[in-house]
């Protein structure tokens, strides 16, 4: 009997893995590989659906520039940035 209960728990343990932990990971991994490829100019999408251009950046912060109004200057945390596209070189 303890054998079995001992291959459900094994079972639902790597299932569990795969499942929900691994993706998590992996995603986690993506995110921050994002963020720390993060450079002045880069055009942004934050995790609230604003575009903006970032302007200066510190450890766990970034200055974002919103719109055509250039006094729009806010900052954030790096975490609420959910897309990065790269600013091009011909800019």
């Amino acid at each position: 009997m303890i054998g079995v209960i001992l291959m459900y728990v094994v079972i639902f343990g790597v299932f569990f893995y795969f499942v929900m932990y691994r993706p998590q990971k992996k995603e986690q991994k993506k995110m921050n590989t994002m963020l720390s490829s993060l450079e002045i100019g880069d055009s942004i999408l934050t995790s609230s659906g604003f575009y903006g251009v970032v302007i200066d950046i510190t450890d766990d912060t970034v200055i974002v520039e919103f719109g055509n109004n250039k006094n729009c200057r806010i900052p954030m945390q790096k975490s609420a940035i959910s897309q990065v596209e790269k600013a091009n070189a011909d800019d």
